[in-house]
């Protein structure tokens, strides 16, 4: 189990697959760059043969942040 906690974060972020950003361009780019296999998301897996699992294909419409709840 694990659990994180802490202040809210002061901004609001765009959530998509395993993906967290800023914007939608920021989604854009991490899925490109996971596909790519690019050395930001670390090491293959071992138990994965070194495969990476592909990320789904973004949607249709424009990713937009999640805004967070009036207390």
């Amino acid at each position: 189990m694990l659990l994180i906690g802490g202040e809210p974060l002061g901004e609001d972020l765009v959530m998509w697959w395993n993906f967290v950003g800023r914007t939608h361009e920021e989604i854009e780019t991490a899925r490109d760059d996971w596909e790519a296999g690019a050395d930001r998301f670390g090491s293959p897996i071992a138990v994965h043969d070194g495969a990476r699992i592909p990320a789904p294909p973004l949607p249709v419409v424009r990713l937009t942040p999640r805004r967070r709840a009036a207390p």
